[in-house]
């Protein structure tokens, strides 16, 4: 278009539509929003994550059981690797996720950490172990089933197996440390 010096401003307008025109495409081909039950989804993932990360810090330091310390240091490991994953997933899809356990988790892990000794330990591999991993399974099998975004699917699929492993290993704990 040529310049109109009869029409100041009109130039100016005009690329600026353009590059906000530009923009727009450049962004929204960056990454493909998640659908909202994906993005609640990649939500509580993070808050469940970061809840046993926490719980397993703290069973490092109070944990009397062998077993559960050992429990405790796979938990550490492979709960920041997939917590390391979610970001980059969640990032990909324009999703702001919470750094901190949900509210209730957060009292859950404030009573634990009044525990000692024992009681410590039966409560870690009740609640964290057994419980937590119950709900983490269930609510990755949903996302592996019934995510609508192919990437959220997939991260579901690829966590699963280690969060399956992780409940058979906390029922035998749990067991372990009842007696």
């Amino acid at each position: 278009m040529p310049f109109d010096a009869r029409q100041p401003g009109r130039h100016a307008r005009d690329a600026r539509s353009a590059l906000a025109a530009i923009l727009l495409c450049l962004t929204t081909g960056l990454y493909a929003a998640a659908p909202a039950g994906d993005a609640d989804f990649m939500n509580k993932a993070a808050q469940a994550g970061q809840m046993e990360i926490d719980a397993s810090k703290l069973a490092e330091t109070k944990a009397t059981s062998g077993t559960v310390k050992r429990f405790a240091g796979q938990m550490l490991q492979d709960h920041r690797a997939a917590a390391e994953d979610l970001k980059r997933l969640a990032s990909a899809k324009g999703v702001q996720l919470p750094a901190t356990p949900s509210p209730a988790d957060q009292k859950k892990l404030e009573a634990l950490g009044a525990l000692q000794g024992a009681s410590f330990d039966k409560q870690y591999a009740d609640e964290v172990g057994v419980k937590a991993h119950n709900d983490a399974v269930a609510l990755f099998r949903k996302a592996a089933s019934d995510a609508r975004d192919s990437d959220v699917r997939d991260f579901a699929k690829k966590t699963l197996p280690t969060l399956e492993h992780h409940l058979e290993s906390a029922r035998k704990m749990a067991s372990e440390v009842s007696r």
